[in-house]
């Protein structure tokens, strides 16, 4: 055995109704005063809620999916022209990788304070969007200090995009399991975040308002994104940042969409990560848990349905095949990608 695993340091604090408090110790920790908050226009009330008695130097509301790279000079120029010494960040992945924007440049630390089950607060990995390409890329100033979780926060968050952000942070657990780096490090908590979601979204689904499902969920969350980070990304990752940035799609359903298809894909060359997943579903195949779980949630299944164009098929076939992992454990190849992006636009079943 022989693999190279590198943690992240970084401190979590899981605080049900308590985000507020735990926010405000970790701005005192990092001795800061001028604190730039970060959330979207729907998440504006909250972050006063939680973030007000801060120092605060600058409120900031323009965010924007995929974070296009104006919307991030944008922000970047708030936190310099407010001299921010510090970033804090409520809300979901593009209100986190906004904040990661402004970090990457100005070298600000970020607390977030996720609201969605989207994952990019664990992680040193940061998006940015420019014209019709989404381009990523690693690195240790983007990684928030600390993350605040509290499962209240994500009451708010309707059922039908709590579904779609849970099956996207599972997308984090399943993909880093042949991602390039993955190791048995980094399996063991993927394997433990589909388990917490197997758990958890269920629960969300019967009982928007059930607290323990909520709180299973977040955990897999954050499992799930601590599996990817250290893993890298995986061919699933690779298609969606392909498919987002070429037709500006809803981030967590194109994520919930795509992976049954990525799963198909690679199983049966990926019998380690088979019966991991496998096993944390507590199924007799990887492929029947995950589509008993979607089942059960009624996941959205069709590109079609999120504003994919048909003409866009072959378009992202060259893109997609260009920027796969020579590791992937099935080859890949333009034919293999276009029955894969044909039968996700069309919502038909996993092949």
């Amino acid at each position: 055995m022989g693999f190279v695993h590198e943690g992240h340091r970084q401190r979590v604090r899981f605080a049900t109704g308590e985000a507020t408090g735990q926010l405000a110790e970790e701005i005192t920790a990092l001795g800061v005063s001028r604190v730039m908050v970060i959330a979207a226009d729907e998440e504006a009330d909250l972050a006063r809620e939680i973030a007000g008695a801060l120092p605060v130097a600058a409120w900031h509301h323009d965010v924007a999916m995929h974070v296009p790279i104006e919307v991030a000079e944008r922000a970047r120029a708030v936190a310099t022209g407010r001299h921010a010494d510090a970033v804090v960040s409520v809300g979901g992945g593009s209100t986190t990788g906004l904040a990661k924007a402004v970090a990457l440049t100005t070298g600000v630390p970020i607390v977030a304070v996720p609201t969605t089950y989207a994952g990019s607060e664990a992680t040193n990995v940061w998006g940015l969007t420019e014209g019709a390409k989404k381009t990523t890329g690693v690195d240790e100033r983007v990684l928030p200090r600390a993350i605040i979780y509290d499962a209240a926060l994500t009451l708010s968050l309707p059922v039908d995009m709590s579904i779609s952000s849970g099956l996207n942070a599972l997308a984090h657990c399943i993909d880093s399991l042949w991602a390039p780096n993955a190791n048995p490090i980094n399996s063991a908590l993927a394997e433990a975040g589909i388990r917490a979601l197997n758990a958890g979204l269920p629960q969300v689904a019967a009982d928007a308002l059930a607290i323990p499902g909520r709180e299973l969920s977040l955990q897999g969350t954050y499992l799930s994104a601590a599996a990817f980070s250290a893993a890298g990304s995986g061919l699933h990752h690779k298609i969606c940042h392909v498919l987002g940035g070429m037709f500006n799609l809803a981030h967590a359903q194109t994520h919930a969409i795509v992976l049954p298809h990525v799963l198909a894909f690679n199983v049966s060359n990926a019998e380690e990560a088979q019966q991991r997943i496998a096993r944390a579903f507590d199924s007799e195949s990887a492929q029947t848990g995950l589509a008993n779980l979607r089942r059960a949630l009624d996941a959205p299944s069709a590109l079609r349905d999120y504003g994919m164009p048909e003409s866009g098929l072959a378009e992202a076939v060259d893109a997609i095949v260009a920027v796969a992992p020579a590791s992937n454990p099935t080859p890949v190849t333009p034919e293999g990608i276009a029955a894969l992006l044909r039968a996700a636009w069309e919502g038909d079943e996993p092949q």
